[in-house]
């Protein structure tokens, strides 16, 4: 076993690793670039070696550097993680010829899964399902009726230099297939000047199903059950879970099983991943092979009960597989939210700055520790006071919850959700729990187009329905009044100016454009119940009992019997005497007040946010890599004005009407804030 590894990686994924290692007893060595030396995966490592700037480029993706820190710390073997170098063939080969062990498969099996076209022909030769096609240039239409017959109704017609949606139909009979095949050739002639055309199976209702593999350098592979990975947006995954809740025994058989042939026609060890498409009568295909540890890897250890790090190591180090496929479990179900640091409510903008708070969930499960299950666990590489670099990936955690089966599994991870401070960035937690909610994810009943059909404007305050509304405005009412209670309870106060605790208030519900909504209510003490109080909302009574302090941003407790995890914090950015309410994804700003202060709020005049109509604002934090414009310039509406780059991500703006620049308000180069004007028109 080695005795030294190093960890080819940032984030959360190193910080993963080490904590492998160290139950191993493995000594580990961490890299980092400049923007990383405060990094948690730094501190948690026994040495760390700069690598360089921050861009990866500079860094992480220097192969010389990696291998150089290696050999200066004397590391044996190298992890790659997930992303930069973990599926590049040079370097897994380059480990191999510098003797050192990459904890990973061999470069020949990256290589060979590595070609789209290559990795179709071994599947095929494997016996895998693919998806059934004619890859050459089709003559005519009645060839085309031919070839669809031969497929299976339906099929996707696809002009070979199609895109933008041109050069592409369905058809679902021979007639469909006639016109849609004449369609998209003249399509593609007019557009493309390019008129071949192909047919291939068209997966209806999709799903997108993945195989855990896992083989050793002595010939042996297992598979570790599925993955359901179909919540995605713009092909990236948003929430994973094990197994899925649509495949059969059958289905998940015959998909393991074509997913081991194929890790042995490459001769593959390590952990590995197969990516079917799966269809909505369970006819799967092979899409593509992940050499390397998933993201999501943590619901398989959840229902497995394995270390998949472990394996990975062990399998590096020569050691054949501990387990057989018969001894493979499945227990329970399990659920991972990815945490992106992305503003929701402004199309997902990368969301960079500093960790003002960052207080997750309770762990009742640890990474590396499998004995420990059906709970919470929290896989990250950020900290409190942490900042979130604009360098890299926008994942600064994964919330992984194992239940019993699926509805306790998604119980415990809205509960985990509501318990997540996070502040100082924005995240897409409002999302996670949105997504939850939904009745079409809770029954199990959705595909790869599930985002981009039900979220098809972007995402909303209004899409987070909460159950129950009037519970925020009773929970509000609550703990205004215990602050009361308490502050009547002060000594020293002068006769007949002390705190008056009162019974009735009004919650101001505050909103944005002013429409405020004012809702009376009603509040007892529970008599002989200390952090207890009845609360009267249109009529529906909620007892409420919290053993919560008045200045924890978390509130726990019951209400009417039922356990609530929500968060509540004094004063917003707007308004400081405002009082701030989450639950289950809703935010909802108020005020407590008296029933004479709310009649006199309802007088107040609104006062409408400034004009900023003229200006061209920054939409997230960001580096402003480009300034296409100068003073005095003509622009017109949808012309270009400036980009800005920020997590991977290159954001381009333009001007939304006709006008004459009149000032450029920041250099390129410069970092950026949310809002901050970059262009002021005249």
């Amino acid at each position: 076993m080695f005795t030294k590894i190093l960890i080819a990686n940032r984030g959360e994924i190193a910080c993963r690793v080490i904590a492998t290692a160290k139950k191993m007893g493995i000594a580990t060595v961490a890299v980092y670039s400049e923007a990383d030396k405060e990094a948690r995966h730094v501190q948690l490592a026994d040495e760390s070696v700069l690598l360089g700037p921050a861009p990866s480029r500079e860094s992480y993706l220097v192969a010389d550097k990696i291998i150089a820190a290696a050999k200066a710390t004397g590391a044996q073997a190298i992890h790659p993680g997930y992303g930069f170098l973990s599926e590049n063939e040079a370097f897994a080969k380059r480990c191999e010829e510098e003797g050192i062990d990459f904890i990973g498969p061999r470069h020949f099996s990256i290589a060979a899964m590595g070609d789209k076209i290559a990795s179709k022909k071994l599947a095929n030769e494997a016996k895998v399902n693919t998806i059934p096609g004619w890859n050459d240039a089709i003559e005519n239409a009645e060839r085309a009726v031919e070839i669809a017959r031969d497929i299976g109704y339906p099929v996707m017609i696809k002009a070979s230099a199609g895109g933008g949606g041109k050069g592409l139909r369905v058809a679902f009979n021979d007639k469909e297939a006639l016109e849609g095949f004449t369609a998209c050739q003249n399509e593609a002639r007019n557009s493309f000047g390019d008129d071949r055309i192909f047919i291939e199976k068209f997966v209806q209702e999709p799903r997108h199903i993945e195989i855990q593999v896992l083989g050793d350098s002595h010939g042996n592979v297992i598979y570790l059950n599925e993955r359901e990975c179909s919540i995605q947006r713009r092909h990236q995954k948003v929430i994973e879970e094990a197994p899925s809740p649509f495949i059969s025994e059958a289905t998940r058989k015959a998909m393991g099983e074509q997913a081991v042939a194929l890790a042995k026609a490459v001769k593959y060890q390590s952990a590995g991943t197969v990516e079917f498409v799966v269809g909505k009568d369970q006819d799967f295909y092979f899409l593509e092979m992940n050499t390397r540890l998933q993201v999501e890897h943590p619901v398989t250890e959840c229902i497995t009960g394995l270390d998949l790090v472990e394996l990975m190591i062990r399998v590096a180090a020569g050691e054949t597989l501990p387990i057989t496929q018969d001894q493979v479990q499945r227990n329970g179900w399990a659920i991972e939210c990815r945490i992106n640091a992305e503003d929701p409510f402004r199309n997902f903008l990368p969301s960079t700055g500093r960790l003002v708070r960052f207080n997750p969930p309770q762990q009742t499960m640890y990474q590396a520790n499998t004995s420990s299950l059906l709970g919470v666990r929290v896989d990250t590489g950020v900290q409190d006071g942490g900042e979130i670099p604009m360098f890299y990936d926008s994942m600064i955690a994964k919330l992984i919850v194992h239940g019993n089966d699926r509805n306790d599994a998604i119980a415990k991870m809205r509960e985990a959700l509501n318990a997540f401070v996070i502040r100082g960035i924005s995240s897409n937690i409002p999302f996670q729990a949105a997504l939850l909610a939904h009745p079409k994810f809770v029954t199990g009943d959705f595909n790869t187009g599930f985002i981009a059909e039900h979220y098809a404007h972007g995402f909303r305050a209004e899409d987070v329905p909460h159950d129950d509304p009037d519970f925020l405005v009773a929970l509000a009412a609550f703990v205004r009044r215990k602050s009361r209670e308490r502050a009547a309870g002060l000594s020293g106060q002068l006769p007949g100016y002390g705190v008056k605790v009162g019974h009735g208030y009004v919650v101001i519900s505050l909103a944005a454009d002013g429409a405020h909504r004012y809702t009376p209510v009603h509040v007892d003490e529970v008599v002989g119940e200390t952090g207890a109080a009845q609360v009267v909302v249109s009529g529906k009574r909620y007892q409420i009992s919290s053993p919560s302090r008045l200045n924890d941003i978390v509130i726990t407790g019951t209400c009417n019997g039922q356990a609530f995890i929500a968060q509540m914090e004094r004063g917003s950015l707007k308004n400081p005497l405002a009082l701030v309410v989450q639950h289950n994804g809703t935010r909802l700003e108020t005020m407590v007040v008296s029933p004479r202060m709310a009649e006199l709020h309802a007088l107040m005049p609104f006062k409408a946010p400034a004009d900023m109509s003229k200006y061209v604002l920054s939409p997230m934090p960001g580096l402003l890599v480009d300034v296409a414009v100068q003073p005095g310039q003509k622009v017109q509406a949808g012309e270009r004005v400036a980009v800005i780059e920020a997590m991977k991500m290159e954001n381009v703006l333009f001007a939304s009407a006709d006008g004459i620049v009149g000032k450029v308000l920041a250099s390129k180069g410069e970092s950026l804030v949310v809002d901050q004007p970059i262009v002021e028109f005249e």
